[in-house]
């Protein structure tokens, strides 16, 4: 609190009008603050000559102030639990409790009138501040940590977590918020959800889950809960909570059912009030393999072929969440090793591999994949990494970096592993660069697995000659073929081609298993740009010309590798054309 020289005058006399300070010493503090020009309240202090305590009660009198010892006062956890514990701490704020429909907060400065509207904002109602002492806030907040937290479940905690992350969070506090959180991030991380929706309606909140790649309703919240969740979420992402007009972003990471799990946060007005969507990964779960990924036979060999190159580029297409990024580090953890120096730009940072050096992209301060390629391009790379090429500055750069003997890694927005080439021709790319740096492109959508619990069918006349106008060309001829068709395709073991009808495979829905689905498997198709496919791209070839000539020298398309993957039980037609149908 700031005050004039007078009241000061008024507060020192009033200290040694009750014995609380020595005459003497305060006579020669004001000799020596008349010298450094100190207020003479800041000499006290430094000096020890009175208690914090008593300046401040002393305080609170001369400028008639409500004040408030709270060193012995023994707090009601409903009260403490107004204001969440990391707030109060920060802002040295207490709650006392209601009155008169305001909330009473204990402070150090009750004329902050910033800090007041703060913490009315927060807490979305009117506050009435009563000054008090640092040693009452400090006591106050030890009963925060007494009340709130179970002492013994905490120190385990963080004996387990003491190799993990130092951002990551653990939610332990027992508000009706913070267990209605940790109840939505259990149940995500339970259901290996990868995004969390929560949706405001004019009389409800809408939790929607998106697990395996499909959005589903969890729970529907009263409308009261909103303000007070989005509060807490922005609070936990660093996001300013009081701001309602723009779009936020933030990150953070909890720990839930003992594993670390990365939360990206994204916020954004709607009509009925502000939308969040969180963004899971839970490192714990991703094998970071291939082929457990489902690439296999030709798709698998074309892939390998590409990065036993000493340079050239790997590049890898499909929509937002079709499992890009998951490739390209699985790519790179096959390629790892003590002998080269691997470099990766990301937005964001994913997945943290031991033995590459991940930067993480900052727009704010200027780091671009551009200015960022730039850079790692003079600290001896032998592979790069970048996370995605936006624009045709990062393209040029991308292939600059090919063409000077490094191995590059990236990703492209495109429908398919031809559309990839004529792409990189719209940014301005010289077709002649393309065809001498690519090396392989890779096209992949994700479709749901068939969970364990599963019954078997027969397709119809409809869908069997689907089927076969599909994939009939890749299925053995004859039973004499299954055995040696079926493992040059990798798929396992493929029916015959001329069959009336084709075994396919359901699963049982469980609540381990909505819709009879348990996680996911990649469908991938490759194209292996040799000399054939260099001269399309230099004669500036469409992407369906390119596929056509890729098709004749082996490639298998998305929609077929589907379709083989259904046939030998890994996912259904159903998934198949929900996320190829766009493919031919």
């Amino acid at each position: 609190m700031l005050l004039s020289k007078e009241q000061q005058d008024s507060v020192v006399n009033l200290l040694i009008e009750d014995g609380l300070v020595d005459a003497a010493a305060v006579k020669k503090a004001y000799t020596e603050v008349q010298k450094s020009g100190q207020p003479i309240l800041a000499a006290i202090k430094s000096k020890n000559l009175a208690t914090d305590d008593s300046i401040q009660h002393a305080t609170a009198i001369i400028t008639h102030t409500p004040y408030i010892d709270l060193r012995q006062i023994k707090f009601d956890k409903e009260k403490l639990l107004k204001i969440p514990q990391e707030i109060a701490e920060r802002q040295k704020v207490v709650p006392l409790g209601l009155q008169a429909g305001q909330l009473v907060v204990a402070v150090l400065d009750p004329t902050n009138i910033q800090r007041m509207d703060y913490i009315s904002t927060l807490v979305k109602m009117p506050v009435r501040p009563i000054m008090t002492s640092e040693a009452g806030i400090q006591n106050a907040m030890m009963q925060y940590v007494a009340d709130l937290k179970d002492v013994n479940k905490v120190a385990q905690k963080e004996e387990q977590n003491k190799t993990r992350s130092s951002e990551a969070q653990t939610i332990t506090q027992d508000s009706p918020i913070s267990k209605a959180l940790t109840s939505i991030l259990d149940y995500a991380a339970k259901s290996k959800a990868s995004d969390i929706h929560i949706e405001p309606l004019e009389k409800s909140l809408i939790i929607r889950c998106r697990i395996d790649g499909v959005l589903r309703k969890t729970m529907e919240l009263p409308k009261s809960i909103e303000p007070a969740l989005i509060s807490r979420i922005k609070i936990m992402a660093k996001l300013k909570i009081d701001e309602h007009r723009i779009p936020q972003d933030g990150q953070f990471a909890v720990i839930v059912n003992d594993n670390e799990i990365d939360l990206r946060i994204a916020t954004s007005p709607v009509v009925w009030g502000e939308q969040v969507v969180i963004r899971l990964l839970d490192k714990s779960g991703t094998s970071m393999e291939v082929e457990s990924m489902g690439m296999t036979g030709r798709a698998l060999k074309d892939v390998l072929e590409g990065i036993s190159r000493p340079n050239g580029m790997i590049l890898t297409s499909g929509p937002t969440g079709s499992g890009k990024s998951t490739t390209l580090y699985a790519l790179i953890k096959k390629i790892k090793n003590e002998s080269i120096n691997i470099v990766t730009l990301e937005d964001p940072v994913e997945y943290k591999m031991d033995g590459v050096n991940q930067i993480q992209i900052n727009t704010d301060a200027g780091l671009t994949f551009a200015s960022g390629l730039r850079s790692i391009l003079r600290q001896d790379p032998d592979v790069v990494m970048v996370g995605e090429i936006r624009d045709a500055e990062t393209a040029n750069l991308a292939v600059q970096a090919a063409l000077t003997g490094h191995l590059v890694f990236s990703t492209l927005h495109t429908n398919s592993a031809a559309g990839i080439l004529p792409r990189l021709l719209d940014m301005g790319i010289e077709p002649f660069l393309i065809a001498s740096t690519l090396n392989t492109v890779i096209g992949q959508r994700l479709a749901r697995r068939v969970a364990e619990r599963r019954e078997s069918h027969q397709t119809s006349d409809l869908e069997t000659n689907s089927i076969k106008q599909i994939v009939g060309n890749l299925l053995p001829q004859s039973a004499a073929e299954v055995a040696t068709k079926s493992e040059a395709m990798g798929y396992g073991t493929l029916p015959i081609a001329t069959s009336p009808s084709f075994t396919m495979v359901k699963g049982i829905e469980t609540e381990d298993a909505p819709g009879g689905y348990k996680g996911r498997v990649g469908l991938y198709e490759t194209i292996s740009v040799d000399d054939d496919i260099q001269k399309l791209i230099v004669a500036h070839a469409t992407s369906g010309d390119i596929m056509r000539v890729a098709k004749m020298k082996g490639t298998i398309t998305m929609r077929q590798d589907g379709t083989l993957k259904a046939l030998t039980g890994l996912t259904t037609m159903d998934e198949v054309n929900r996320v190829a149908s766009d493919l031919a």
